[in-house]
């Protein structure tokens, strides 16, 4: 190899080597992959760290959850929400809970039954699962009320 050979070669393995670092850099903020029978998801969201790589990865899952609460303030998102996700048939394949606003899950085309629970009180909503766009559902709860507070 020539001088400028070498240096054109060393130069490309520095910017695939920055490159490798930069990738792997990014999924540190992403929160464990989980596996459920057939499902594969992964729930989070607390910190802007994970809550931007999770937005990022939201494209790839045909299922995208939301967990929040209302408040006089707003919507204060929520964490520690058990998720139940059966078929049609009423087989189950996920229960797990959400260790934070948001759950992403790869569900094969299909009607599903999501039901999730905050406080007491649940909520279910039957969602049709298609290849064509994730299918985004926002959980969102009324804060309950203090009567000693009245």
């Amino acid at each position: 190899m020539n001088s400028i050979t070498k240096a054109g070669f060393v130069a490309v393995a520095l910017i695939l080597a920055q490159t490798a670092n930069v990738a792997f850099a990014a999924t540190p903020n992403l929160p464990p992959l989980q596996h459920q029978a057939e499902v594969t998801y992964l729930s989070g969201g607390i910190g802007s760290d994970q809550s931007i790589a999770i937005k990022d990865q939201m494209y790839k899952y045909p299922l995208v959850l939301e967990f929040a609460e209302k408040s006089h303030d707003g919507n204060e998102y929520l964490a520690d929400i058990p998720v139940h996700i059966t078929d049609m048939n009423g087989t189950t394949l996920l229960n797990a809970t959400s260790h934070g606003p948001v759950m992403l899950a790869s569900l094969p085309n299909g009607r599903y039954k999501i039901t999730a629970t905050h406080d007491g009180k649940t909520q279910q909503r039957v969602v049709n699962i298609t290849s064509s766009a994730p299918h985004r559902d926002p959980f969102v709860w009324s804060a309950q009320t203090d009567e000693s507070t009245l």
